[in-house]
């Protein structure tokens, strides 16, 4: 158990991950609280217009998922854990949304209206590897465990 609490809470050893972190954290936050009070707009209408099943549900799940792993990602706690989720939600993203813009329009129109997206997946990936550096939760823990 604590070699698999050691390898979620290892993270870089300097402070490059930060802003990375700050980054994705604050939009995942804030897309998420958007949900809530945008509905129609980013929220469940937005999900129906895509064509999901239940989207008021979905919405909200998702909405929770970002603002619970958004804030963990700004604090620097489980981040690496934190990322999953929201991996998952961009590749959802980028299939259900980018993928028929690619077949409709063309590589360079998906290319630039998935920008956004394929910067927060890049973004999510070097967390999940390097975790959230030195100025994070994660951090902290990890030094308390190494030391018992």
């Amino acid at each position: 158990m604590k070699k698999i609490i050691h390898a979620v809470l290892k993270t870089a050893q300097d402070y490059k991950p930060l802003i990375p972190r700050i980054i994705v954290g604050w939009v995942f936050l804030s897309e998420g609280i958007q949900k809530y009070i945008l509905p129609e707009l980013v929220g469940a209408g937005r999900f129906e217009k895509i064509g999901f099943a239940n989207p008021e549900f979905l919405a909200y799940f998702v909405g929770t998922f970002e603002i619970i792993c958004g804030l963990l990602l700004l604090l620097g706690l489980l981040t690496k854990i934190a990322t999953i989720p929201l991996i998952i939600i961009m590749f959802t993203a980028l299939i259900t949304t980018k993928l028929p813009v690619l077949l409709d329009k063309g590589f360079w129109v998906m290319a630039h209206e998935s920008r956004t997206d394929f910067s927060m997946t890049l973004l999510l990936l070097l967390l999940l590897i390097y975790g959230a550096g030195r100025f994070s939760f994660d951090h902290f823990f990890y030094k308390k465990l190494d030391k018992r």
